[in-house]
């Protein structure tokens, strides 16, 4: 276990929305406020965490054969927990965020790091990886929502922030302004990784040279 490593990963090599392309739908929806996102992101990053370790203890047990079932079964019942817990404890954001709680359970997201990490590896390690990748999806969230709000609506976290001049640019609040923004974002993560795998193997190139 590598707990610098995971992150890098789960924040910028390996990031969930920008690299594995996984969680869209979530991603995309609910990004029009930053209260928004903290709730998603923190929501799913618990989800993720306790699959992850719950998965990881029993991955000598679940058959094969029916191993995506269960991992199902068992994310369905974290977010089923966590889901009473906001409607219980922060009833604004539950009703805010609406059905995207409760479709965590098919989040491509958590089913994948169950699959590709959890199944394979250790409860510390698997315990790191969802807490690393459920930072990267946070941090795609609030970079959106702050783009979003801000332009969007020329607010952020509910306050006025821009100039009673400023004319919000009402598209990034709607559906569409999250295809914008989200795109733009996966672009400038590619460009940026592309560039420094080229950094990466021109250096290589002149070690070997040498």
């Amino acid at each position: 276990m590598n707990f610098g490593k995971q992150l890098k990963e789960g924040l910028i090599t390996n990031n969930p929305v920008t690299v594995q392309l996984l969680g869209m739908c979530s991603t995309m929806a609910i990004t029009t406020s930053i209260t928004n996102g903290i709730g998603m992101g923190v929501s799913v990053m618990i989800i993720l965490t306790l699959a992850n370790i719950f998965i990881a203890l029993l991955r000598k047990v679940i058959p094969d054969e029916v191993r995506i079932a269960c991992f199902i079964v068992v994310i369905a019942g974290f977010v089923t927990m966590v889901d009473l817990s906001l409607q219980a404890f922060f009833p604004a954001i539950a009703k805010s965020l609406g059905v995207f709680i409760p479709l965590i359970v098919v989040n491509c997201i958590i089913l994948g790091r169950a699959e590709a990490f959890a199944s394979k590896n250790s409860v510390a390690a698997s315990a790191v990886d969802g807490i690393t990748q459920g930072l990267g999806y946070t941090a795609v969230l609030l970079v959106l929502c702050f783009v979003r709000e801000l332009l969007g609506a020329g607010k952020l976290l509910g306050v006025q922030v821009m100039p009673s001049s400023y004319v919000p640019a009402g598209i990034l609040v709607l559906p569409v302004g999250g295809f914008l923004c989200l795109g733009a974002l996966i672009a400038a993560m590619q460009w940026a990784l592309n560039k420094s795998k080229e950094k990466a193997a021109k250096a290589e190139g002149k070690e070997a040279a040498e």
